[in-house]
């Protein structure tokens, strides 16, 4: 099943009808990013190996957190990995004033953090699951 198939599912058996993604604010779009971004680095950790949950929360927590997404947002657009169109959405999510920070982070590390999470969340609903994909595994091979 695609991401375009499982979006069509949850809109017809939750009778959504959803918008245009670009016309989402880019926290929205961060919101859902967020949670793409987390699932796809836990898959990815599951499946490098089983091992206790809490050995696979702390190989997935160097990943998602606001400092390793702000050095891969930063690296992946210093080598012009990103569209334009990605770009852009990076940026708006980059500078939308969000009500909340990170715990652990600088404030410019959480924008850069929400707008990377934006471009992914976009990405998301537009069916494009190749380009996020690729997207975070570049971001976790910079990141380190």
């Amino acid at each position: 099943m695609t991401t375009s198939d499982m979006l069509s599912l949850i809109k017809d058996k939750f009778a959504l009808e959803g918008s245009d993604p670009a016309q989402y604010s880019p926290l929205s779009l961060a919101f859902i990013g967020d949670s793409v971004y987390g699932l796809i680095v836990k898959t990815m950790v599951v499946l490098e190996g089983n091992c206790p949950a809490n050995r696979l929360d702390a190989k997935a927590v160097k990943h998602v957190k606001a400092i390793s997404q702000a050095k891969a947002a930063d690296r992946l657009l210093e080598m012009g990995f990103f569209t334009e169109e990605e770009t852009a959405i990076y940026r708006r999510g980059r500078n939308a004033k969000s009500p909340t920070t990170a715990k652990n982070a600088p404030v410019g590390d959480y924008r850069k953090a929400t707008g990377l999470e934006a471009v992914i969340g976009y990405l998301y609903l537009m069916g494009q699951t190749d380009r996020v994909v690729d997207i975070i595994r570049e971001a976790v091979k910079v990141a380190g």
